[in-house]
């Protein structure tokens, strides 16, 4: 009965470390992406999609504006490589075997603006791709988001402080 335990904790072991290897790819298709994005490599966007991907996007004279992969890449071509002020943060990763979602928040500081990304990823040929991509912005205001509001907490265990009467 020992070794059966042992066994069974040894699969589960496993299974752990599978699951957070794939984790942590898709992850890293995601960051090439997001990097790809905020400091114009084409290149890594490329990296990070599937070659017949599309893009679900919106804006003011289209609900739902379709981009191709292709297009989306060039937004990005011959423009100066370095950080262009797009942060991009992976709130969520879920994947079961070869297929996996994900969410990111977008957020452009000097016009305002959040947008929401919505990923489906395959792992296709041994690598996670983007096969589609779907975003929608935030109407809300993100400054507060941005520049937050900080609050400072000072916590103390001391029983006697200094020279003073507290206790």
């Amino acid at each position: 009965m020992k070794h059966f335990l042992l066994l069974i904790g040894f699969i589960l072991l496993s299974l752990s470390a599978i699951g957070q290897t794939e984790k942590s790819e898709i992850r890293k298709t995601l960051l090439n992406y997001i990097n790809g994005t905020s400091y114009n490599q084409p290149q890594l966007i490329e990296k990070a999609f599937y070659g017949d991907a599309n893009l679900y996007l919106e804006n003011k004279e289209k609900k739902l504006w379709i981009v191709p992969i292709k297009k989306y890449k060039s937004w990005y071509e011959n423009k100066k490589t370095g950080f262009n002020g797009r942060i991009g943060n992976i709130i969520s990763i879920d994947h079961f075997n070869t297929i996996a979602t994900a969410k990111a928040e977008i957020i452009l500081p000097k016009k305002n603006i959040r947008y929401v990304d919505l990923f489906l990823l395959k792992k296709i040929e041994g690598e996670w791709k983007i096969i589609s991509k779907a975003a929608s912005k935030d109407e809300r205001e993100v400054s507060s988001k941005i520049n937050g509001d900080k609050i400072l907490f000072i916590l103390s265990n001391a029983s006697f402080y200094g020279t003073s009467d507290l206790f």
